[in-house]
């Protein structure tokens, strides 16, 4: 239930040559605070429930607790969730050992695309790819949460 993740900016669309998943994400909250955020999300033909607490001091690892539902039950649930609908398509690219998840943000925060990976440790080495730009893992402006009431276009 621990999440260790990074989080970085992406310079260029080269991770496409390398991507070999690609899904649509369509996502709202139930609760947008960063001590207990609750989310609802529709990836590809699936739902999900998660709830995210508040991440240490460098922001890289927080609790996480996540639970597949019906995709029907996630419709409605969207329905319940504040304002702020966020929509991106993620690419997943294998680099070494690791999965990176580059989201190209579409809607009220098109404009914006990150990369994440997860780690086992958050001093664990991984290869950085030349696509990766400045690291936002510690910025809350990059947070799914964040970006659903202050969209990446009215910054």
């Amino acid at each position: 239930m621990i999440e260790i993740e990074r989080k970085f900016l992406v310079l260029s669309n080269d991770f496409l040559n390398e991507t070999y998943v690609e899904k649509r994400i369509v996502q709202a909250y139930l609760n947008s605070d960063p001590e207990r955020a609750v989310r609802i999300r529709i990836k590809g033909d699936k739902g999900y429930l998660t709830i995210k607490g508040k991440g240490n001091e460098t922001g890289t690892t927080r609790l996480e607790w996540e639970t597949e539902i019906p995709v029907a039950d996630a419709d409605k649930l969207l329905l319940l969730c504040e304002e702020g609908l966020i929509e991106k398509t993620r690419y997943e690219i294998k680099i070494g050992k690791h999965l990176f998840e580059v989201d190209v943000f579409g809607g009220e925060n098109k404009g914006l695309i990150l990369a994440e990976i997860e780690l086992k440790s958050e001093d664990e080495i991984f290869v950085k790819p030349y696509w990766i730009g400045q690291e936002v893992t510690n910025d809350e402006r990059f947070y799914n949460a964040y970006l659903s009431n202050r969209p990446f276009r009215s910054w």
